[in-house]
């Protein structure tokens, strides 16, 4: 679907799964990754019909809540609160993930993560590479679950130590990625390929546009989507 980037994905990059596990050198088959990457975290999510864990998207647009994982091998992993350790006191990804949330207090340094979201069966779409902000203990009414608060960022891993600034609402929602697929064919609107493909704001979001309105999304692949860059048509 999208050709590797020796940069790496850009936010909106649609990849199959092994494009995806190329990108990272890895096999991703587990949901949350610490430190699988170089100097970043990699999670997986879906707020798919049916997706094991309700992850959203916050109401300003720039931040995803995403959910930590059950206890690994429970019988009734889904009543049990997850756990911050295992039964041997080794940190689970969950533990892994609030030590990194409180180093951030304490240092003001973000651990940084990348976000992959499946949208539909083999479709995954880069999201975008975040800061690990806030990490809490919530109630979903039966136990107590792990909430993870993931900013939005466009610094690079040079510039991690730099102060949080505030980004723009560019989070594409779930929903419109799944319209937009759906309705461009998962093809690119000005050629109909079906590889490389992109999330593309029409009117960018930079100048405005909005990314919660699908009317102003598309799908083009990789080769149209450089050459429109942050023009206006």
């Amino acid at each position: 679907m999208s050709r590797i980037n020796s940069a790496g994905p850009r936010p909106g990059d649609v990849l199959s799964h092994a494009e995806m596990c190329m990108v990272e050198g890895k096999m991703l088959q587990q949901g949350m990754n610490f430190g699988a990457g170089k100097g970043y975290s990699i999670v997986l999510m879906s707020q798919r019909k049916g997706a094991p864990y309700p992850d959203r998207l916050a109401a300003d647009g720039t931040a995803l809540l995403y959910v930590g994982h059950d206890a690994y091998g429970h019988p009734h992993k889904g009543t049990v609160d997850q756990p911050l350790a295992t039964l041997f006191g080794t940190l689970t990804q969950n533990g892994l993930f609030f030590q990194a949330a409180e180093s951030y207090r304490q240092s003001g340094i973000p651990h940084l993560v990348r976000v992959y979201e499946k949208i539909r069966a083999g479709v995954w779409v880069f999201n975008g590479l975040f800061e690990l902000t806030d990490a809490s203990m919530e109630s979903d009414g039966k136990r107590r679950v792990c909430v993870f608060e993931l900013r939005i960022t466009s610094r690079s891993f040079d510039d991690a130590t730099l102060p949080t600034q505030p980004q723009p609402s560019r989070l594409i929602p779930s929903e419109v990625k799944v319209k937009v697929f759906r309705r461009d064919h998962g093809k690119c609107r000005r050629c109909g390929a079906t590889t490389d493909l992109h999330f593309d704001h029409i009117l960018p979001y930079s100048k405005g546009g909005s990314s919660t309105n699908p009317d102003n999304i598309q799908l083009l692949c990789q080769r149209h989507n450089l050459e429109k860059r942050d023009r206006i048509e």
